[in-house]
């Protein structure tokens, strides 16, 4: 069987994808990706063999190309980095096709972080977008805010079962019903980062109530205090 591998391609703006990730594409023979992945990488593509999928036909058309795949290369294109908030295709990938090599991309977790002056090191990161459940994922919010902590978290669209959302309003009522103070709570709400569509909210919490985003958004919960190394001069003294 010839190389298979899952790739992150960033963002959504091209410039994000990596050299290494754009010499695999170029040099694969088969892509199979998610229509706004592809997007990103669209000018890379030329010549390949290209399935377009969604989260209903990706099992059938993973499966259909095992069998004739052969010695050709196959490539997996993930939004972000493969290694964030994609495990369970990742994993059945794997089932699949067994060895699958895995190519890191810049994930919008580090651009929202970068844009809202968070630093990772000193955040929670956590993501709402699996199909489990997210009721432990819940709690980890509560915790990682009581906590003081700033969280970057990804949300969970669900257009299909809208009683399954948990996108930004929704969240922002969950927290009010949690007795958390969401009128003094700092928030930032992108979408579509590092696209010509990026749009960015900041304000508090409970401004966020009974707006809709879409399944492209991200939220940040500052609570970062500056903690730059003049405050710990008495480390450099002799």
């Amino acid at each position: 069987m010839g190389k298979i591998y899952a790739v992150g391609v960033g963002p959504g703006s091209p410039k994000y994808v990596t050299e290494i990730v754009k010499e695999i594409i170029q040099s694969c023979d088969i892509v199979i990706g998610y229509k706004y992945t592809l997007k990103t990488i669209e000018d890379l593509l030329e010549g390949k063999e290209i399935h377009e999928i969604t989260m209903s036909n990706q099992e059938e058309s993973f499966q259909k190309i095992l069998p004739v795949l052969g010695e050709r290369s196959l490539v997996i294109p993930f939004t972000g980095d493969v290694n964030f908030s994609e495990s369970e295709v990742v994993d059945r990938l794997i089932e699949i096709f067994g060895d699958v090599e895995i190519i890191p991309g810049i994930s919008s977790i580090q651009v929202a972080a970068s844009k809202a002056q968070v630093p990772l090191d000193k955040s929670k990161v956590i993501t709402m977008h699996v199909t489990t459940s997210i009721e432990e994922k819940k709690l980890d919010l509560q915790k990682a805010l009581i906590d003081g902590f700033s969280v970057i978290l990804v949300p969970r669209p669900w257009p299909s079962q809208p009683e399954k959302n948990f996108m930004p309003s929704e969240i922002a009522i969950y927290l009010k019903e949690n007795n958390f103070p969401t009128e003094d709570m700092k928030v930032h709400v992108f979408e579509a980062l590092t696209t010509e569509n990026e749009t960015s909210l900041v304000g508090v919490v409970k401004d966020l109530e009974g707006k809709e985003f879409s399944d492209l958004s991200l939220m940040v919960f500052n609570q970062t205090r500056l903690d730059s190394y003049m405050n710990y001069r008495w480390q450099w003294k002799n």
